[in-house]
């Protein structure tokens, strides 16, 4: 007798669910970008917000709530009402935290709807002008001389540029230390500044400075050479055989958002990316453009988790540093 009287909440409960997916957008949808607002997370963030206002015809306001390596905006999400008008823009970042920080308030595929991915760049590796490195066999051989004495700066502990370091430090031997910064333009900036020897940072935002010399240019993080810096060798054909890391954004969900809300906006999202004029602009950039279905996209966060699982073991990369 029980079953019988909760069926009748039961489906009105999911034909509310499906009521509010036809008309979904009805008001302004926000998306949290859990990173500093001028790094590649907010830029293509709001690149997208725009494009998504001018297809569901509300607005799609961006959040930025950088802390904790993404773990303060990422909870905020993860307690949100899964109706589909809070969004979080991710990265590599949170699929290497999965194993980097196990006792973070939440778990990415418990916790979160996968939508769909945006883009993915190469990173690059530079130098302040003052190290005495042309090369990135000359930085090796440094690095190699005086154990320890050098410094990388990232934008905090399980960001994609800690883990190119991590990655490099493993492949090459070295031993290199890292300098957590709260957010990516500070680490930026204290690399210009001298105040850190080297960092890993975004092709789209790192190329503007490595043209005004001020930073050195040594390598490129993906397989192929970067369109933006062609005369940069990759790490790999430059003395660290097999080296590859990338930054990769995407858009999650919390948990149990209803499934035509996910489909909407991840044809809305394949769409916008898909676009030449987009793929052009992003190319310029050094961004690829990505698209998977949700189902495609949550197998692919699953399978990062377990790749990155490995490299922070053999790496024994830590999140106090």
């Amino acid at each position: 007798m029980r079953y019988f009287r909760l069926l009748p909440g039961a489906l009105l409960a999911f034909f509310a669910l499906a009521a509010a997916a036809d008309d979904y957008p009805s008001r302004p949808v926000r998306i949290v970008v859990p990173f500093a607002a001028g790094g590649p997370a907010d830029v293509y963030a709001r690149y997208l917000a725009q494009r998504l206002q001018e297809a569901m015809g509300q607005p799609f306001i961006i959040d930025d709530r950088p802390g904790g390596g993404s773990i303060v905006g990422s909870e905020i999400v993860a307690k949100s009402a899964p109706d589909g008008y809070t969004l979080l823009l991710m990265s590599n970042t949170h699929t290497v935290n999965e194993s980097l920080m196990p006792n973070k308030p939440f778990r990415l595929m418990r916790d979160f709807t996968p939508v769909a991915p945006i883009n993915y760049s190469d990173l690059v590796l530079v130098v302040n002008p003052a190290v005495p490195a042309k090369t990135l066999q000359d930085l090796i051989a440094l690095a190699k001389a005086a154990p320890g004495k050098l410094n990388y700066a990232s934008s905090g502990p399980g960001t994609p540029y800690h883990m190119a370091g991590e990655l490099f430090k493993a492949m090459a031997g070295l031993d290199i230390v890292h300098v957590p910064y709260k957010e990516s333009s500070a680490a930026r900036t204290g690399v210009l500044a001298g105040q850190v020897e080297m960092m890993f940072d975004a092709v789209t935002v790192m190329s503007g400075h490595v043209k005004a010399g001020k930073v050195r240019a040594l390598a490129t993080s993906g397989k192929v050479r970067s369109a933006v810096m062609p005369d940069v060798p990759t790490l790999s054909e430059a003395g660290v055989p097999g080296y590859e890391a990338v930054i990769w954004l995407g858009v999650i969900a919390p948990k149990d958002t209803p499934p035509a809300i996910v489909n909407r906006l991840n044809a809305e999202i394949t769409r916008i990316v898909s676009r030449p004029d987009t793929q052009a602009d992003w190319a310029r950039q050094g961004a690829v453009a990505m698209t998977m279905s949700p189902d495609a996209f949550g197998k692919f966060l699953a399978d990062d988790i377990v790749k990155w699982e490995r490299i922070v073991k053999i790496s024994g990369a830590r999140a106090d540093r």
